[in-house]
């Protein structure tokens, strides 16, 4: 069955454990469990089109993983940089939008917009938005009521008209007698 064309896999016992272990274990992303028993596979003398038909892969990955193998060893089997935009973001930068936001409140607010951090911390407002997300903070709920920091804030409320009483309410009428405003019963048994 042994093609002599093809290069001999030869592990030794460390490596032969190793790729057990992640061939066997369940937390092992899949991807690398199949490279190891590819290689596992190549060590018993199969050429490429055996391993690939019991293992249910193409002879082009067998091929792939053999090869790598060779050149590497186990660190070949790990996955390489994928291609794509490098990152960003720093860590820093990262840290930074965490820290004040859990930390700090900006000048004269009672919590951080994704505007206000973005302009402070120099990134873009999706960007602290992505972060809030992973992170699972939510900066504009608070478990406690949080008085406003607007210097105008009694002004407001002395400005402002009553709010409207809940029905059963006692009011003064205008010659200084108290009623109760009733309930209007549209049906018998409302109010229970």
């Amino acid at each position: 069955m042994g093609d002599t064309r093809l290069e001999p896999v030869v592990l030794s016992e460390a490596e032969r454990l190793t790729l057990e272990s992640w061939a066997k274990r369940r937390s092992t992303a899949q991807g690398l469990a199949v490279r190891a028993r590819i290689v596992l596979a190549c060590a018993n003398a199969w050429n490429n089109t055996v391993v690939a038909a019991r293992l249910g892969v193409g002879r082009d990955t067998v091929r792939r993983w053999r090869t790598r193998f060779l050149a590497r060893r186990l660190d070949g089997l790990a996955d390489e940089p994928r291609p794509g935009v490098p990152r960003t973001i720093t860590d820093a930068q990262v840290e930074e939008v965490v820290v004040r936001t859990l930390e700090q409140t900006p000048q004269g607010g009672t919590h951080w917009s994704k505007r206000e951090l973005a302009k402070v911390v120099g990134i873009s407002p999706a960007s602290v938005l992505r972060i809030w997300h992973a992170f699972g903070l939510q900066p504009w709920r608070t478990e406690t009521f949080k008085i406003s920091p607007d210097p105008f804030l009694i002004d407001k409320i002395r400005c402002r008209r009553p709010l409207p009483r809940p029905a059963g309410q006692c009011r003064r009428l205008r010659d200084g007698r108290e009623t109760t405003d009733r309930v209007p019963r549209t049906r018998k048994g409302a109010l229970m």
